[in-house]
């Protein structure tokens, strides 16, 4: 969030800005660089809580540098990702909580990252708004720090845009960029899965950031307000339980793959289980999932029954409860497991891996 806005003003400058024009200014058009300037040195603090190995993550230059020896990498894959919140935004824009839409911004990003090996170095953002709220502003680069600190990578800059006339009063948009590296020798394409692979599940934090176009509709043909108690947990508001964030996956699952037995993994985001589960399989392989091997959040329940949406579409809209798929060798199961349980997931054995036949390439019973 701090691109065009960083330069310093010199002395001249600051006197002339203060001098009466009766020309129009940029200010008077709905944009403030001064409070953009402003913003950025409120925010450095928060970029330098997310310094890791290879970048000091200070804000001030057009671009952020990073050292990949400094890293430790020996001959190394940059690997990228860029995502967005999506409709997410407009429940927390609703509720006036915006820190939790930062957090799923950084997971969007670096859990696609991770699915290839890679480890999460960097992380840019971009913001943009109809007009400025400084406040709202500090929030959401809050949860991007928190993001970037749980998945071990530096915020080293981003853009805010101030856009009057685009968006609408109060309104604004997210967009995060991730690149990651991984060496040459230890990309996980998928490759190497096998029949009789086993497919554990990384249990997810409820909806994440997917399907929230649906989700607001089956909120307003409810007739239900966000502030009111959700109807699936007691202990919040509805506003509170539908922001809950996405997991951020990428340190548990470099720690599996770093047991050796990892063979793919798969982000289960928009599409669900049926279409992200074959995007780390071949083409000769299929899965079979056993549907009550994992529980699903209330959520989902609550989602299907009020607005009437049946099964095929609940799996492929949400994650129904899974927010990674880890594809293992079987001998290896207990082993990888145990390193993403040590590393706080909630770790399911929910199939494996057959032949592919003539149907679907992920069938889940039950």
């Amino acid at each position: 969030m701090f691109g065009p806005r960083l330069y310093k003003l010199t002395r001249e400058e600051a006197i002339a800005r203060q001098r009466p024009s009766a020309g129009l200014t940029y200010r008077e058009s709905g944009v403030d660089i001064d409070a953009g300037n402003a913003l950025v040195e409120a925010l450095k603090p928060l970029a330098r809580s997310t310094a890791r190995p290879g970048t000091d993550a200070e804000l001030g230059g057009f671009a952020g540098l990073f050292d990949l020896k400094a890293a430790g990498y020996d001959d190394p894959l940059l690997v990228a990702a860029t995502d967005g919140v999506g409709t997410k935004l407009k429940i927390a824009i609703a509720v006036g909580k915006h820190e939790t839409v930062g957090i799923d911004l950084v997971a969007m990003c670096v859990n696609d990252l991770v699915v290839q090996g890679a480890e999460p170095l960097l992380f840019l953002d971009y913001f943009a708004s109809g007009k400025l709220e400084p406040d709202v502003a500090e929030e959401i680069v809050t949860g991007i720090a928190e993001g970037c600190r749980n998945a071990g990578c530096a915020l080293v800059g981003g853009e805010t845009a101030e856009m009057p006339g685009l968006y609408a009063a109060g309104d604004y948009d997210l967009a995060g960029f991730a690149v990651g590296a991984v060496e040459r020798d230890r990309v996980l394409s998928g490759s190497e899965v096998a029949a009789g692979d086993v497919v554990l599940g990384l249990a997810s934090g409820g909806l994440h950031a997917n399907g929230f176009s649906l989700v607001r509709r089956v909120v307003e043909d409810a007739g239900l307000d966000y502030g009111a108690t959700a109807p699936f947990e007691v202990a919040a508001t509805l506003g509170e339980a539908l922001l809950s964030p996405t997991r951020i996956y990428a340190r548990s699952c470099l720690a599996a793959i770093a047991t050796g037995g990892v063979r793919g993994l798969a982000h289960i985001t928009g599409g669900g289980l049926p279409e992200n589960l074959p995007r780390a399989l071949p083409d000769d392989l299929a899965a079979r999932l056993d549907r009550g091997a994992w529980p699903e959040p209330p959520v989902f329940g609550w989602l299907a029954e009020a607005g009437g949406i049946d099964r095929d579409e609940m799996d492929r809209t949400f994650n129904t409860g899974i927010g990674m798929a880890v594809v293992v060798k079987a001998d290896a199961a207990e082993e990888v497991a145990s390193a993403l349980t040590e590393s706080g997931e909630t770790v399911h054995r929910i199939g494996e891996i057959t032949a592919a036949g003539d149907g679907p390439a992920v069938v889940i019973d039950g």
